[in-house]
């Protein structure tokens, strides 16, 4: 499990290099949370990467399910390649074009309440976040999934403290998210979203509820989790590895 985790990261870092391209913590925090959902997913569940930034992610993930190759990964972000720096819509496998943030959350909720409607047992997770939850849509879709029970409903929310331009408790402060998101009508559970056993066992949980209300997976992580002169440097949301970052990180995730 922490093998496949550890093979992940690489395949992110080695992405981004080759494509001289950012966003390298914002996908490296959510390593688990996406290798676990895959894992459990039922063919017609839905998982929505509404922080789209963090795709390289979900590639590394649908790398590891034999969707993609060595080559799909290291042509990211060149001049003919499917594999943008957002989460695309048109490539196979992921369900929304996204990183507009709030826009992905909003979607999942109408693919829900359409599987409500159609009294389908399929079920949506949405990786939301924490800084785009400081968009208005945001409570919006959540403020409708709560009115309308939608119980097959899914946000995960991926707490890692950090947005775009600084420390989410600067910006906008969410030191009581769990309880704001409670009073909407949902179920939230806090775990650390680093720890594979814990989100596997959450997962099972969810499937298994009968609360009848929709549920909300507030992650605890760290922003470029394994790199360790990435994790919790904002200046890494935008940055670029040059070759000796590059091969000291490959190195860190060797050990």
């Amino acid at each position: 499990m922490i093998k496949i985790s550890k093979e992940m990261r690489r395949l992110i870092v080695s992405a981004a290099y080759h494509a001289n391209h950012g966003h390298i913590p914002s996908a490296l925090s959510i390593v688990e949370i996406m290798k676990s959902f895959n894992q459990v997913e039922t063919e017609d569940d839905v998982m929505i990467l509404s922080k789209g930034h963090g795709v390289m992610a979900q590639y590394a993930c649908m790398k590891e399910l034999g969707w993609l190759n060595d080559d799909d990964l290291f042509n990211y972000f060149s001049d003919g390649t499917e594999l943008k720096g957002l989460s695309d819509s048109r490539v196979r496998g992921l369900e929304v074009t996204s990183g507009s943030l709030g826009h992905g959350l909003s979607v999942g909720v109408g693919i829900a309440l359409g599987h409500h409607i159609n009294k389908s047992q399929q079920k949506t997770f949405i990786i939301v976040g924490d800084g785009e939850l400081n968009e208005g849509s945001c409570w919006e879709a959540i403020q409708f999934a709560g009115h309308h029970k939608l119980k097959n409903i899914c946000m995960i929310v991926d707490k890692n403290n950090f947005q775009a331009m600084g420390e989410t408790a600067k910006i906008i402060n969410q030191d009581n998210l769990g309880q704001q998101i409670e009073s909407f009508n949902f179920n939230v559970i806090e775990i650390d979203g680093h720890d594979e056993v814990v989100i596997d066992e959450t997962i099972k949980q969810i499937y298994s509820s009968s609360n009848g209300k929709p549920n909300c997976i507030i992650a605890n992580t760290v922003k470029g989790k394994g790199i360790s002169f990435m994790e919790n440097k904002n200046d890494w949301h935008y940055s670029r590895l040059d070759q000796s970052l590059y091969e000291a990180a490959l190195l860190e995730l060797e050990k």
